[in-house]
């Protein structure tokens, strides 16, 4: 902010903490935390099995579902 950068205040995106601003040329940027990380709604062991979304996507889940390709996990996956 001190460099005159418009940034956002801190978003809470459920899985990590972001901010977001843009550049001169108008791309924008999101610079976002590790944590908490994708381990808060499932254990590693099952991570990728099914689809997970933030509270704020649950309305839009049967369309996302549709949308997006499956993903399959190897069974010799670490």
């Amino acid at each position: 902010m001190s460099l005159g950068f418009d940034v956002s205040p801190v978003m809470d995106r459920t899985y990590f903490h972001s901010i977001y601003f843009r550049e001169p040329g108008g791309i924008l940027f999101e610079i976002a935390t590790d944590g908490p990380g994708f381990l808060i709604d499932e254990p590693a062991a099952s991570l990728g099995e099914s689809l997970k979304v933030p509270p704020w996507l649950e309305a839009i889940r049967e369309r996302l579902e549709r949308v997006l390709p499956p993903i399959t996990v190897p069974k010799n996956a670490p």
